[in-house]
């Protein structure tokens, strides 16, 4: 598998691209597939498909003439991780704040 050379994030900008991967999240499925269940064009879906393959996002996959997406867990994973440590951090300087800070209308 190719190293991504897309931004996940700019990947999941675009709600189209967040619907698919929504999709994916329930089984691999084919680009007519994912068309048929969005309201764009299967030449639309390529487009994001690849775009979000290029991120590291999907996997694709050859059946005779058919194209099946799947899920790339590798990159899932990885923004699943950096939201993780990003919200942890933020998580932590609120509660610190919380803990320093006097609520109004009470007094020691």
């Amino acid at each position: 598998m190719p190293e991504p050379v897309g931004d996940p994030f700019d990947a999941l900008a675009d709600p189209n691209r967040r619907a698919i991967l929504r999709l994916l999240g329930d089984g691999d499925r084919a680009v007519h597939e994912l068309a048929d269940d969005l309201p764009i064009s299967r030449p639309a879906v390529s487009r994001h498909l690849r775009l979000l393959s290029e991120a590291g996002l999907v996997s694709e996959t050859r059946e005779g003439t058919r194209r099946i997406y799947a899920l790339r867990a590798e990159g899932v994973a990885a923004v699943q991780s950096y939201l993780e440590t990003v919200w942890g951090e933020a998580a932590a300087r609120f509660r610190m704040m919380a803990e320093n800070t006097t609520p109004r209308g009470t007094r020691d």
